[in-house]
């Protein structure tokens, strides 16, 4: 078998396309490092892949999110797009922190492993979402129904009181007209069968007996009408109370249904009861999760089992000659700014000597003015000259 080899010649001239470009930038890679470095391109670049892969999967699953809870698509890719970046950006600072130095270090990738593992779980949930979405929606017109049972059980322990009152109060006066009315069709009928001859006292026709009976039966008619005529009105008022309580109940339950919807907790809702009632969903589903769960640790997983490879010493090296050179220019810059420092001091100091040395014989002819337009005049006191002479002669310490 011909093996294909490149010639040393041509390795240092190896230029990478602008695809392994963009690998290498997702997988946090320097450029200018990794290029000669034959076997870590391939490497990094399969971590560029892992990356991207859930670059993807991250802008898929959020614009699904999203669509779920806005009408416009556009918006929801944007959003979508977005929230892929940041996941991007998290993704790379994971892989970036994972190095030659901290590689065997259990805490770091412990706390990597963690956020990689709480991201994938709930960018795991938009998808799982997308992938059960029949039975879901199935799931969400039976959640929804036992919903409205649910309120409306409560909507009748609210108004279980009030309405239990008026429904006795109803059943009373009903019932008040019902005794009222027995006992007028009793006496009527006594009233009759007293006047056929077939009860009583066995005579037919109106006699005295009769008469009683049609009396009393008229008496209790007249005050069945009363009753009747004082207690519809309460039954009627009674019947309107319970109707409005009916209606509020019938519109808050209408109000309650037009709140129904499909969105994310919702759905979220309904795919936690498909697991909990359906083994044959719950098997797939924690099955998925730990696949979606995998494509997000991906980047991790790739960036901590890919040997170290002579990318990492280089960029070892390369970090100790950088922190080298910054203590050397340090403390270059350092040594030039005390020099600077005690130059000017030395000449500052030859200049403050010199002023004053140059100043001392006007000094003294100023003062022998002050002293002698004091002695000339009347007024001035000694002491007055003497502050005079201060202000106008004497140095203020610099602070």
């Amino acid at each position: 078998m011909q093996e294909n080899t490149t010639p040393i010649s041509r390795r240092e001239n190896y230029a990478p396309t602008g695809w392994t470009r963009f690998l290498w930038w997702l997988s946090t890679a320097e450029e200018d490092l990794l290029a000669n470095c034959i076997v870590d391109r391939n490497r990094y670049a399969i971590v560029g892949m892992t990356v991207l892969g859930t670059w993807a999967f991250a802008i898929l699953a959020w614009t699904y999110f999203f669509s779920t809870v806005v009408n416009n698509v556009l918006i929801a890719a944007l959003l979508g797009l977005f929230m892929g970046g940041i996941i991007l950006t998290i993704d790379r600072s994971l892989i970036k922190g994972i190095n030659r130095s901290n590689k065997k270090k259990y805490a770091p990738l412990l706390l990597r492993g963690v956020l990689a593992v709480t991201i994938g779980l709930f960018m795991a949930q938009p998808a799982l979402l997308y992938l059960f979405d029949k039975e879901i929606h199935v799931q969400i017109s039976l959640d929804n129904e036992q919903r409205k049972k649910d309120k409306q059980q409560k909507q009748d322990s609210v108004y279980y009181a009030g309405r239990s009152a008026l429904v006795q109060k109803k059943k009373s006066l009903e019932q008040q007209l019902i005794t009222r009315y027995n006992e007028v069709s009793a006496a009527r009928d006594a009233f009759i069968k007293e006047t056929d001859g077939t009860g009583g006292s066995k005579k037919i026709g109106l006699k005295d007996i009769a008469q009683a009976k049609q009396a009393e039966y008229q008496k209790l008619d007249a005050g069945y009408q009363q009753t009747e005529a004082h207690v519809l009105p309460q039954i009627k008022s009674t019947d309107s109370a319970l109707t409005v309580i009916d209606a509020s109940i019938q519109r808050e339950q209408l109000a309650f249904t037009a709140l129904l919807n499909d969105g994310f907790i919702t759905r979220i809702e309904a795919l936690n009861h498909l697991v909990q009632n359906n083994t044959a969903v719950a098997f797939r589903y924690y099955l998925l999760v730990a696949i979606l769960l995998l494509i997000e640790l991906m980047p991790v997983i790739a960036k901590t089992l890919l040997p170290e490879g002579t990318y990492e010493e280089k960029v070892l090296l390369r970090e100790q000659i950088e922190k080298e050179l910054t203590r050397s220019n340090h403390q270059r810059e350092l040594a030039l700014k005390e020099l600077y420092n005690q130059t000017a001091f030395e000449q500052d100091s030859v200049f403050i000597k010199d002023f004053f040395t140059e100043s001392e014989q006007e000094r003294k002819e100023k003062m022998r003015a002050q002293i002698q337009a004091w002695k000339e005049g009347e007024t001035k006191s000694f002491d007055s000259m003497w502050d005079d002479m201060k202000k106008d002669m004497l140095t203020k310490q610099e602070n």
